[in-house]
């Protein structure tokens, strides 16, 4: 199944990494916070949005940081992605 995003819509995906304390123990995903980071999947097309011009600034493959409760999380066979407005979207990291 295909995710189209609509207008100013981004899909993202969390990216889970494994954190290694100072003293060695690694941390699973689930005993941390959840990340702020993702992987953008899919990108909305823009144009008109509550009457102001938006111009799509993220691509499909960026890794960037959004909000901390930003998005509605929504999964699909099997697989949990999140869906945020543009303007949730914090940053791009390079």
């Amino acid at each position: 199944m295909n995710i189209k995003p609509l207008g100013d819509r981004v899909v993202i995906k969390m990216i889970e990494s494994e954190e290694t304390t100072k003293s060695g123990i690694v941390l699973p995903g689930s005993a941390k916070e959840k990340p702020q980071m993702a992987e953008v999947l899919a990108v909305g097309p823009g144009g008109l949005v509550d009457g102001k011009e938006v111009k799509m600034e993220v691509n499909i493959g960026d890794k960037i940081i959004y909000s901390k409760y930003a998005g509605t999380e929504v999964k699909v066979d099997n697989d949990e992605y999140i869906i945020v407005r543009q303007n949730d979207i914090l940053a791009v990291v390079e």
